[in-house]
């Protein structure tokens, strides 16, 4: 299996327009004929002839994950050896700003979900995308039109199967909306509801899963811990089924969100604890590898200092110009920019920044984290099966 050629902690940039996550339904939907969409991957030759397109994201199966998974995954390893190809995520790497990415095509900027959690801007309410329920209203939070809506228009049968609870949630609609949804809960029922909504009626056909559990497992008890090779070997069977169920003109695609890293304790910097961190700040938003703060009036310049000296290399710590200005999220419309923050704070290495008093207490003491730019967290597989 070859990989990129970088270490899992070095900078690695989004490649929008060519090699991201953003690109996937553009280029399968191009095989289907589906007006606008381009082959930007490449993917012609491997889905000619293809009628039926599945497309498979696997929460925290990032690039730089499968060689740790590969013993128990033995499926997933074979597939990434010989039918792999290396993309990156979006900025910041993180589960709902990718599922929006897939679905709309976009980078962050344009589509708006420009974090795990972001301010809502002239409040001071901290909105978690993962809890959204529909307040900012998700079509004008979310106002790009997704691949799903438009593979729909143009007459292609459009499923997206998920878990049953995460159904006509602010962020189902902001990334899935246009696909007829259906609650599968588990390995098996994800594998059944796709290969049948896969196999179903004669025309061109769009399935789009969703697997959560080796990211929640990664998370709560870390990447190679027991209770992540076991949701390896659970990832690994659902590939297996989806495989051997395909049909002829069939093909599945599978990807990720995003990788995850462990970060140890001495490595957690707690923003609740030092009055340096929190001198100048309004609101704090992002999550423990990206952090947005949105400062108080003339505050930018001082903040900026202070998060510097503190983090001391830790993290880079810019401007909200700054920040959009290497390229990260995208272009940025006036109307998304101040839901990132006036500085943001990007970790290097294996730090992260929580606050143990603001948020929950789970969300200080999670295992592994991801949204920063290190290859570890970036680096995503796109695995293109035939059937």
């Amino acid at each position: 299996m070859t990989g990129p050629a970088v270490g899992p902690l070095d900078q690695v940039a989004p490649r929008y327009g060519g090699g991201s996550l953003a690109d996937i339904l553009p280029s399968a939907l191009a095989a289907l004929g589906v007006p606008g969409a381009v082959d930007l991957l490449g993917l012609g030759p491997r889905l000619a002839g293809v009628r039926r397109i599945a497309v498979l994201l696997v929460d925290g199966l990032g690039w730089y994950q499968i060689p740790t998974a590969a013993p128990y995954a033995p499926t997933l390893a074979g597939l990434a050896a010989t039918a792999g190809t290396v993309l990156t995520s979006g900025f910041p790497s993180t589960t709902p700003t990718s599922l929006v990415s897939l679905g709309t095509g976009t980078p962050s900027g344009a589509h708006g979900v420009l974090g795990f959690k972001v301010r809502v801007p002239d409040t001071d309410r901290v909105l978690s995308h993962i809890e959204w329920a529909g307040d900012p209203e998700p079509l004008r939070w979310q106002p790009v039109p997704t691949w799903y809506e438009r593979a729909r228009a143009a007459g292609v049968a459009v499923t997206v199967v998920s878990r049953p609870e995460y159904g006509g949630s602010g962020l189902t609609l902001a990334a899935n909306r246009g696909g007829d949804y259906r609650g599968a809960a588990g390995v098996d029922a994800l594998a059944g509801q796709m290969l049948t909504a896969l196999a179903a009626g004669a025309g061109p056909t769009l399935v789009s899963g969703y697997h959560p559990d080796l990211d929640r497992h990664g998370h709560l008890s870390g990447v190679d811990s027991v209770p992540w090779r076991l949701a390896a070997a659970e990832v690994d069977r659902l590939l297996a089924r989806l495989v051997d169920g395909l049909p002829p003109d069939a093909a599945l695609l599978v990807t990720a969100d995003h990788g995850q890293l462990n970060v140890p304790d001495e490595h957690r910097i707690d923003l609740d604890t030092d009055p340096r961190l929190r001198a100048g700040v309004r609101v704090v938003a992002g999550e423990p590898r990206v952090r947005y703060l949105h400062v108080e009036p003339g505050a930018t310049a001082d903040v900026v200092a202070a998060w510097s000296a503190v983090l001391d290399g830790a993290a880079r710590v810019t401007t909200r110009d700054e920040a959009v200005a290497t390229g990260w999220f995208g272009p940025v419309p006036e109307e998304h920019l101040r839901r990132i923050g006036d500085v943001v704070v990007v970790c290097r290495g294996t730090y992260a920044v929580v606050a143990t008093r603001s948020e929950t207490p789970i969300e200080s003491r999670l295992v592994a984290y991801h949204g920063a730019d290190t290859a570890a967290e970036m680096t995503i597989p796109l695995l293109v099966v035939r059937g």
